[in-house]
């Protein structure tokens, strides 16, 4: 418990700030999978990062190849995507998060909406899976003191693991 902040309630929306050592997504990931036990169901985490111009240096790649996806995703579709590293499609999940996939409709259901607000361009962002804001209309200080609202703001973002009270229960499986 001793990197855990326990909240009383879940939240609508997030802004998850992770510090500028993460210089890509790949790095930064934790900003969202850290804050994703906080956020109400079809909620959203907005990864503000303005500094972060690219989504893995390493393999970015095969990340705009494969996308963000929940794990049902791949794993109903384990022969399209056996051949993907075992670590892009964790990544992968890990960013997404929580969902379910149904084969015969095709239709992908994330529990929440993960919304990058870095310098990735809005094209990169939606072909890989992911929502888009841009991050110059958004003011961090705006978001601060609002939890009344049902808005959290997370400085350091991916250093500590957040939980609600009321969705541990609930979410015990999960996270």
């Amino acid at each position: 418990q001793l990197n855990i902040i326990m909240k009383p309630r879940a939240y609508q929306r997030v802004l998850a700030m992770p510090a500028e050592i993460y210089d890509d997504l790949w790095t930064a990931a934790k900003a969202m999978y850290k804050t994703e036990p906080v956020v109400t169901d079809g909620g959203e985490v907005i990864i503000y990062a303005p500094h972060i111009s690219e989504i893995s240096y390493t393999h970015g790649r095969l990340i705009d190849q494969v996308g963000y996806h929940v794990r049902d995703y791949f794993l109903k579709q384990w022969e399209r995507f056996k051949d993907v590293p075992g670590t892009i499609k964790a990544h992968s999940t890990h960013v997404k998060g929580v969902g379910t996939f149904d084969l015969d409709s095709g239709v992908e259901t994330p529990r929440i909406q993960v919304t990058l607000a870095t310098s990735i361009p809005e094209e990169r962002c939606r072909r890989v899976n992911l929502g888009y804001a841009d991050y110059r209309d958004i003011d961090p200080q705006e978001w601060t003191d609002r939890e009344a609202e049902g808005i959290l703001f997370v400085s350091h973002a991916g250093e500590t693991l957040y939980r609600a009270s009321d969705l541990a229960k609930v979410q015990g499986s999960f996270f």
